[in-house]
Parts: C-alpha cells; sequence; structure tokens
C-alpha cells in the first residue's frame, strides 16, 4: 500500500516547485530528482498552462501513483493543484477534474494530509450531481448536439422503417430517459396519415448514471403517454427492471416471450441505443494483468464466471439478432476507455474529454446553474475512468470500428442513412456553434465532429 509522507504540504494557493523538498532547511544543499522523460521545471518556463505540458503532469502523476512513489506523487499534485483551477480555462477546468480524480484514486490505497488538504481546496471530492426535472433534462438536451445528434438521425431511420406498420414496438435504450421520445412521436404524428399503435419499452437501468432524473419512470411514462395523447397518437408503456451489469438479461427474456406473442401481427420491432450499450462489462474487465500486485487495491479477480460474462456486449447483440428486429439504431462516442493500463486510459479519456470543456463555452456562460451540471456529469465520467476498476468502472467506451465490427459478427447489415437524415441533422446542427461538423464514413455512418474531431457516431442496423 502506498505510504504518503506526513510532512504538512506548502500553502495550496502558492505554486510549489515541481521538484523540491518542501522539508528542506535554507541552509541544506537542494537535491532534485528529475522526471523521466520531462523537461525540468525551468525548461517548462510558463507552458504550465498548456495542454500538453498539463496532460503530461497528469501521465506523471498516474505512474507515480500506480508505482507507489509517494514523493513524487505529493509533488505533482501540489503543482497541478496549482495550475489547474477548477473556475479556470476550459484545458484548466479539464485536468482539474483528472486531478480530483487521481486523488480519488491515490486515496483508496492510503491517506494522508496532502489528500485531506486538497479536497478541502477543492470543497469536496464528492461530485454534485443534479437531478432534473422533466423541463430541465429536456432544455439540458437541447443545449448541445451531443445527445440531439443521435436522436435526429435515429429518429429518420426509425420513421423510414416503420413505414406501413400498424403497430410498433419501441425498445429505448438511452442515457437521458426517453427525451428522444417526444420529437419521435411529434414526427411520427406529422408524417403518417394513419398514425401506428406505439408500444414503448424502457430499461429501469441509468438511475445512478447522470444525466439522473428526479422522478420515477411510471411517472415518466404518463407524462408521455399524455404527450403522445395530445398528438393523436396510442402510446402504451412499461418499464422492464433490468440491469446493463449483466447484459439486460431480463429485457432480452421479456422480448423474447413478447414476440413470440407478436410476431403473427406483423409488429415492427425497434430496438434504440443511445450511449447505454458501453455500459454493459465488455472482455478486458475480466482479464488479467500480469503485472498486477495482488497488493494492489484495485486488482479484480477473474471469477469462474468469466467465460461467460467477458463476451456480454456480444451476447447481448446475438441475442438481439435473435428476435429479429425491423430496425436496430446505435448511437454512441467514438473512443476506446477500456485498456486496463491506467494511463494509456488517462491519455485517450484526456484527449478526448476537452471537447466537452471546450464546447461549453460556445453556449453557457460561467457561473450559471447549466454549467454546473454540465462539468459535473463530465467530472462523474472522469473520475469513473480514472478513480475505479472491475466491476466500478462502468465507462467502458469503445470506438466506432469496434461497435460496427460487434454488429457484423453478430449478423448484422448496417442501413445507410437517407438524404432526408443527413439533411435533418445538418439543419438541427445549424442552429448550434460553428465547431460542429457532420461526416459520413464507410456504408455511410454518420460521425459528429467537434473542430474536425470525432464525437459521436450514429449507425442504423437490419438483420443479415
Amino acid at each position: 500500500m502506498m505510504q504518503f509522507t506526513e510532512t504538512p504540504p506548502p500553502p495550496l494557493h502558492q505554486v510549489t516547485a515541481p521538484f523540491s523538498n518542501p522539508t528542506m532547511n535554507k541552509n541544506q544543499t537542494q537535491r532534485t530528482r528529475p522526471w523521466p522523460g520531462f523537461p525540468t521545471s525551468k525548461a517548462l518556463g510558463s507552458s504550465f498552462g498548456d495542454a500538453n505540458c498539463m496532460e503530461q503532469l497528469l501521465v506523471h502523476c498516474a505512474n507515480a501513483i500506480e508505482s507507489n512513489d509517494a514523493t513524487l506523487a505529493q509533488q505533482i499534485l501540489w503543482v497541478l493543484n496549482n495550475i489547474a483551477p477548477p473556475d479556470g480555462d476550459s484545458n484548466q477546468r479539464l485536468t482539474c477534474a483528472f486531478l480530483r480524480a487521481l486523488i480519488a484514486r491515490a486515496a483508496k490505497s492510503g491517506t494522508c494530509k496532502l489528500l485531506a488538504a486538497m479536497a478541502n481546496a477543492h470543497c469536496t471530492l464528492a461530485i454534485d450531481t443534479h437531478k432534473f426535472s422533466v423541463i430541465e433534462l429536456a432544455g439540458f438536451v437541447d443545449l448541445t448536439p451531443w445527445h440531439r445528434f443521435g436522436f435526429t438521425a435515429a429518429n429518420a431511420a426509425i420513421l423510414e422503417a416503420i413505414e406501413g406498420y400498424s403497430s410498433v414496438h419501441i425498445v429505448d435504450l438511452s442515457m437521458t430517459h426517453c427525451m428522444q421520445v417526444p420529437t419521435l412521436i411529434d414526427a411520427i404524428a406529422n408524417r403518417f396519415e394513419v398514425t401506428p399503435l406505439i408500444k414503448l419499452t424502457v430499461a429501469g437501468a441509468t438511475e445512478d448514471i447522470p444525466p439522473m432524473l428526479d422522478l420515477s419512470y411510471e411517472e415518466l411514462g404518463s407524462k408521455l403517454i399524455n404527450f403522445a395523447r395530445s398528438r393523436n397518437v396510442i402510446m402504451e408503456f412499461r418499464v422492464v427492471p433490468s440491469s446493463y451489469a449483466d447484459g439486460f438479461s431480463s429485457l432480452i427474456e421479456q422480448l423474447r416471450v413478447q414476440n413470440m406473442v407478436y410476431a403473427e401481427s406483423g409488429e415492427a420491432l425497434v430496438i434504440n441505443c443511445q450511449m447505454l450499450l458501453h455500459y454493459i462489462p465488455e472482455e478486458t474487465l475480466f482479464s488479467i494483468n500480469p503485472s498486477t500486485n495482488s497488493s494492489n487495491p484495485f486488482t479484480f479477480e477473474s471469477s469462474s464466471s468469466s467465460s461467460s460474462m467477458s463476451s456480454l456486449r456480444t451476447m447481448f447483440l446475438k441475442s438481439l439478432r435473435s428476435l429479429d428486429p425491423t430496425v436496430v439504431v446505435l448511437v454512441d462516442e467514438d473512443v476506446d476507455l477500456t485498456s486496463n493500463n491506467l494511463v494509456c486510459r488517462l491519455r485517450s479519456a484526456f484527449n478526448y474529454l476537452w471537447i466537452p470543456y471546450d464546447t461549453v463555452d460556445t453556449f453557457l456562460p460561467r457561473g450559471s446553474k447549466q454549467r454546473q451540471w454540465y462539468e459535473a456529469d463530465i467530472c462523474w465520467k472522469i473520475e469513473n475512468i480514472i478513480a475505479h476498476e472491475g466491476l466500478q468502472r462502468i465507462e467502458r467506451l469503445e470506438p466506432k470500428s469496434r461497435w460496427v465490427q460487434r454488429m457484423r459478427n453478430a449478423n448484422f447489415r448496417s442501413i445507410c442513412f437517407c438524404e432526408d437524415a443527413v439533411s435533418e441533422v445538418k439543419t438541427m446542427l445549424g442552429e448550434h456553434a460553428a465547431g460542429w461538423g457532420l461526416k459520413k464514413e464507410e456504408d455511410d455512418h454518420l460521425v459528429l465532429t467537434w473542430k474536425g474531431h470525432n464525437v459521436v457516431f450514429a449507425t442504423a442496423w437490419m438483420s443479415a
């Protein structure tokens, strides 16, 4: 277990040189320990605020924590604490979030006065995530294309797929508590002269993941049914208690039973997956790192059931395929956060999650409640990625290329988004900051970009 020194840290408002010994007498000769592969403090000069420098500091801090080098970890934590204020620019706020996550990780393997002081400096290490009302969450989602992109692309694909059906069963697996559904209902009411019966099924699996809702799914269902009625659409709503932790096995079983009942009626089955499937455990959760020390508090022992659980994502997709859905829409963030190596994961997360911090400056003023809620959600994600391991680390995002391969292996074939869908997405992006963009990749998959960087992908599939 890491043993931190009990020497009190310097004042947190004062920048501490990364190589100085805080306990050194003025008459003593200062001895420094250089950071391997990293320039000296003199060479760094005023570049501490540079994103690349901050990333390097975080990497060295993570390495120090992982190698139980308490002295070096404390030195870098002091520097980071002073150059990355929580109310600074986007790079500083991003780095501050990673700093908090590294402190939380270090605290799991030991305690020291430094961590207590830093916790006080940041008010608290606990992340205050807001519980939204329906109106608040709807407005919150509309602030940015992050979710609207997937909603718009998915709705266009769904509308095209359900043409001619008198009954449509929509299974909504989403992070935003059915916030997509009102726009879909509205589109159905406007598009079809005779609107189909809509059966909406949700899995009650996201209550503990931001963004959070302040009412139950049953109450939410009543609101959605009333809204559909106001648009002359008949809708049924039900919740299936099911968890991403076991690959939504209860939901799959319920769908299988219901599919047998309604198969002969020719009911359309729509599976709408919006940024939720990456919470299903994937293969690296149960892979054993040969360098892992048994005394490491983050060690996750592989159980006898690992052979079956290691492919839960594959099993889930194959189960969906067995239901022969009319269309499956898969939308998620385009980044790889599955590595068991902390530094690799930190680098990937840092070079992706700068995007929400960069974009927030374009649509939310400093000090606004919505900005606090927005950035608290990102902090929650960063802490889960950095401070947790094993079953507790659920932010296991995979890039588009890997999901595409998973879908193909499960015997799905991709569906091209029509020109109307592309046009609708472009129109939606026109309502937001100029940095947002759209590109079509192989098989006409759609990708949301920010300043040219991939952010979110949207794909549509049917049984091969």
